[in-house]
C-alpha cells in the first residue's frame, strides 16, 4: 500500500509506463522535476525527508492521481529499507536521487569542522548509492537510473577551487556510481549522473546563471534520450558530456 496525500492508503495504480521514483522533491530541483514529469504525463513517486507540509504537498493535491508523496531520509538506512519494503512490487521506468546538500563555498578542506565534513559527504556520496542499492530491482530491466551530480564534482574541471567540500562529495558521488556501474557490467540499464548547471534555488543562490525553467526540461530530456544508451553517463542539462 502506498501513501496518498490525504494521509491515508490507496491501491498503486496500474503499471502503465512512465513510473518515476524521485528521491529528494520537497524544494528546489527535486520539486521542479516532480513537476515537470506531472506535465508530460508521468506518475511520480516522491519523497520529502520530514513529516511537515511542503510544496510538493501543495502539487500533489492539484494532481493527486499523478504524485504520491512518500517519507525519506537518506541518511537513515531503516528509512530506506522501510520505503523499499512499501514499494515492493512496483516497478518504475526511472529512479533518480536528487536528495543532497550544500556547505558554506568559503573556507578550504582543512578548515572544515569533521562534523560539516561528514555531515555532506554522507548525504551526497554515501546515502544516494545506499538508495540506489537499495531501490535498482525496483527499476524495470530496461529502466534507467540517475543521480543528481554536479559540474563542480568534475576533477578534470576544478581549476578555481571553492566549495571543496561539495566539490568533493560529488567527485566522491562520482566515483561510486562508477564502482557500481563497474560491479554491474552485464546490466542493460543506462545509468546517469546529472550536472543540472548552475541554478538558481535556495541551494544554488540567487546568483547562479540557470533558472530552473532553462535546466530542468533539458535535464528531463537528457534523461530520456539516454533511455536506450545502456553504461555510465556524466552529462550536464543538455546531454553534453562532462570531463571526469
Amino acid at each position: 500500500m502506498t501513501t496518498t496525500n490525504s494521509g491515508g492508503h490507496s491501491e498503486a495504480p496500474p503499471d502503465s509506463g512512465g513510473q518515476i521514483l524521485l528521491i529528494g522533491a520537497s524544494r528546489g530541483l527535486g520539486l521542479a522535476l516532480a513537476r515537470e514529469w506531472q506535465r508530460r504525463g508521468r506518475h511520480v513517486v516522491a519523497t520529502v525527508r520530514g513529516t511537515g507540509r511542503t510544496a510538493l504537498h501543495d502539487l500533489a493535491d492539484a494532481h493527486p492521481s499523478d504524485i504520491e508523496i512518500e517519507t525519506l531520509d537518506v541518511t537513515v538506512p531503516e528509512q530506506i529499507s522501510a520505503l523499499r519494503d512499501r514499494l515492493a512490487g512496483r516497478t518504475f521506468d526511472l529512479l533518480f536521487v536528487n536528495a543532497g546538500v550544500t556547505n558554506q563555498p568559503e573556507g578550504t578542506v582543512a578548515e572544515t569542522s569533521t562534523d560539516e565534513f561528514v555531515r555532506v559527504m554522507v548525504t551526497n556520496a554515501l546515502s544516494p548509492l545506499r538508495v540506489v542499492e537499495t531501490l535498482d530491482d525496483l527499476v524495470a530491466p530496461d529502466g534507467t537510473i540517475g543521480v543528481m551530480s554536479s559540474g563542480q564534482g568534475s576533477v578534470a574541471n576544478n581549476e578555481r577551487g571553492g566549495h571543496e567540500v561539495y566539490r568533493g562529495s560529488k567527485a566522491a558521488l562520482n566515483t561510486f556510481m562508477r564502482s557500481y556501474a563497474a560491479r554491474r557490467s552485464e546490466d542493460r540499464r543506462p545509468l546517469v549522473l546529472m550536472a543540472p548547471g548552475w541554478v538558481r534555488t535556495e541551494l544554488g543562490g540567487d546568483g547562479a546563471r540557470l533558472s530552473v525553467e532553462e535546466s530542468i526540461p533539458n535535464v528531463v530530456r537528457t534523461l530520456d534520450a539516454l533511455a536506450d544508451r545502456p553504461g555510465l553517463h556524466y552529462v550536464d542539462y543538455l546531454g553534453r558530456t562532462v570531463p571526469w
